[in-house]
């Protein structure tokens, strides 16, 4: 069994995060095809599958679940050690899932850097949630109730606030939407969360076309940016697409439901700065998203 080299364990590892290899190789600025490749000549010199190919993604198999923690850890110890040579910056690890990453925190990198030089932002994209001292995170953007993790403390970030999206030509060419039952008639897409279902659940209501099926909210907004339907997600990760005109809004969720985005990390001993600062930044972009009115 030939030893990998780093660059094709970086891109298992970035496959293994975004469970995607397009995404996988935007994060590491390569092609598609290049991540693909070293990923498969990896199996070859393992002897080993790490994935199961999807036709809407990646899924790892059960040997490359197990090979993924360690190496996941492993080079987060050499990026940490590659980070303590420059000891006048100060190093925070924010864990986020692919979608919050693509379609909220990407876009404003830039305006954190401005604001923060001299703190070393370091954004874990996972669907797998971390473990905040084994894999080294300070910061976590968590989707769900709390309480979460014993010793932790956590802030509300924004609400749920599911919102129906779709392309603005599928919008003017669709039959009209009055209530909420008239989304039954339509190509609808969902992620991983089925909310749809849910949704038609909770009116009694039963979809007339199979729902499209993405693993993640990205996913299923880009589906919807292309015409392919109508999509449901968060209010927090639809500003932006919604600014640049790839969707508009038809239906929004206003029901009081307790789930949303949470800021979640380690109640520290002693004062973090550096922590408190990302924190605060997150919170006041979040606040700076705006309001979102439906279609009338």
């Amino acid at each position: 069994m030939r030893t990998p080299n780093l660059n094709a364990l970086r891109m298992f590892d970035a496959a293994a995060r975004h469970l995607n290899f397009r995404l996988a190789a935007e994060e590491l600025n390569l092609t598609q095809g290049a991540v693909a490749q070293q990923v498969r000549r990896l199996e070859a010199d393992l002897g080993q599958v790490l994935f199961h190919r999807k036709a809407r993604g990646l899924a790892l198999t059960e040997t490359g679940e197990s090979y993924h923690r360690p190496i996941f850890r492993a080079l987060a110890i050499i990026d940490d050690a590659t980070g303590k040579l420059r000891p006048e910056t100060a190093r925070i690890t924010l864990s986020v899932t692919p979608s919050f990453a693509a379609k909220w925190l990407v876009p404003r990198l830039s305006r954190f850097e401005e604001a923060y030089p001299e703190i070393d932002l370091r954004t874990v994209a996972s669907e797998r949630i971390a473990d905040f001292q084994p894999d080294g995170v300070d910061i976590a953007i968590r989707h769900g109730h709390p309480p979460f993790e014993r010793g932790t403390h956590s802030t509300l970030l924004s609400p749920l606030d599911l919102c129906a999206v779709c392309s603005p030509g599928y919008a003017e060419s669709a039959a009209p939407i009055d209530r909420f039952e008239d989304f039954a008639a339509h190509r609808l897409i969902q992620d991983s969360h089925i909310f749809w279902e849910t949704l038609f659940e909770r009116s009694g209501t039963t979809a007339r076309h199979r729902i499209m099926q993405f693993n993640q909210t990205s996913l299923a907004m880009d589906a919807a940016a292309n015409g392919q339907g109508i999509a449901l997600a968060p209010r927090l990760l639809l500003a932006e697409e919604i600014a640049r005109g790839r969707l508009v809004m038809l239906w929004r969720d206003e029901s009081d439901d307790q789930s949303g985005y949470h800021i979640v990390h380690p109640i520290a001993a002693k004062p973090n700065f550096a922590r408190d600062a990302v924190v605060a930044w997150i919170r006041s972009e979040a606040e700076g998203t705006g309001d979102l009115d439906p279609l009338r």
